[in-house]
């Protein structure tokens, strides 16, 4: 009788890879403390001060919050936060999609870690008008300055705002400063009205553009240049260096169309390449030198505090339209009003001031 032979199945149990040692009581410690389920507002706070950047991303998460409940306690982190803000600079960074924002982002934000500055990235992901979904995929595009420890980058999704501008990038902001970021870079979606938003919480407001797109008569009928402070030919490597010169004339001859900043600055027109390197340094100059004009004839100051009332004025337009519709009552007379309305039985005018006049009757606590 032939001996038994071993089964060969697929499905045998083999040795697995040794499993590690234990980590240490003070690994283990520092995770369960990181993964802390509720740390309290001062226990946040002080982890933002402390440059703590899981605290700083559970902070914007309770401040990107649509619950209710959060509202108040990412209020008082802000709050907290307010005197230790204000210490950087905001540069605003937009263009069209596959213009190159992130690669050229990255590039940029590596050259100034690389001086010492620590950079916040705050990138806005467009969310889908569909599943409202968001593939917030910055991170994945930015896989050098992710892992630099002078950077931090938070991708948000747009949600439903005006231009996809995430409705808390400016709170967001204020944190970031307080975490200790000197430079704060918003990365718009590149569609609709984002510019105008972002633009309203900037410093500088950098548009960046690529040789060939067809696009410098549409740049300049969609009024984004006249909020530009410069703007870059992006990709200008290889094969579209000389194409990029010549986009470069056209630009510069277009910004004479435009009247004189009230800044006192004249907006310039610069080419560089994100994969090479090549031109990222004057582009900081740039900016340098814009920085050093507002702050000695007080434009940045004052844009500052128009900036602030701004935003005070569109927090309460945000806050007052939440309210209406998060009314119970409100919430059944608009569906029958709705229904009303599609049916030609009341006109569409009459039926959002019935609605108005039935909130403002309400006593709002």
């Amino acid at each position: 009788m032939k001996p038994k032979q071993p089964n060969k199945s697929a499905i045998n149990k083999k040795d697995g890879i040794p499993q590690p040692e234990s980590l240490s009581a003070s690994v283990m410690a520092k995770i369960v403390t990181q993964r802390k389920i509720k740390p309290s507002e001062q226990e946040l706070i002080d982890g933002i001060l402390a440059k703590d950047t899981v605290a700083l991303s559970r902070s914007i998460t309770l401040v990107e919050s649509t619950n209710t409940m959060h509202l108040e306690k990412a209020n008082a982190i802000i709050q907290a936060c307010l005197p230790h803000a204000n210490k950087s600079v905001r540069i605003g960074i937009t263009g069209v999609p596959g213009v190159g924002k992130s690669t050229f982002i990255e590039a940029f934000g590596t050259y100034l870690t690389s001086m010492g500055k620590k950079v916040a990235v705050l990138a806005v992901d467009p969310s889908s008008t569909i599943s409202h979904g968001s593939i917030l995929g910055d991170k994945t595009r930015m896989e050098e300055l992710v892992k630099d420890k002078n950077a931090y980058i938070r991708p948000s999704a747009s949600g439903e705002t005006l231009g996809g501008v995430a409705r808390k990038t400016r709170e967001t902001i204020i944190l970031c400063e307080a975490a200790g970021f000197d430079t704060i870079i918003i990365e718009t979606v590149g569609v609709g009205q984002s510019e105008t938003a972002v633009h309203s919480m900037v410093d500088f407001f950098l548009l960046l553009k690529i040789s060939g797109a067809g696009d410098e008569l549409q740049g300049i009928k969609r009024g984004i240049m006249e909020m530009a402070d410069a703007v870059v030919i992006n990709k200008a490597d290889g094969d579209n260096v000389n194409k990029a010169k010549l986009t470069k004339t056209e630009f510069n001859r277009a910004l004479h169309l435009f009247p004189a900043k009230s800044s006192g600055w004249v907006p310039t027109v610069a080419t560089c390449s994100s994969i090479t390197k090549d031109g990222i340094a004057d582009v900081w100059q740039t900016i340098s030198n814009y920085f050093i004009l507002v702050k000695g004839n007080l434009y940045f100051a004052e844009k500052r505090k128009d900036q602030n009332q701004f935003w005070m004025m569109e927090t309460i337009d945000e806050q007052l339209k939440s309210n209406f519709y998060n009314q119970p009552e409100i919430i059944k007379l608009l569906e029958e009003n709705k229904k009303a309305v599609a049916n030609n039985e009341i006109s569409p005018f009459a039926a959002a001031f019935n609605l108005l006049k039935k909130y403002l009757s309400f006593k709002i606590v």
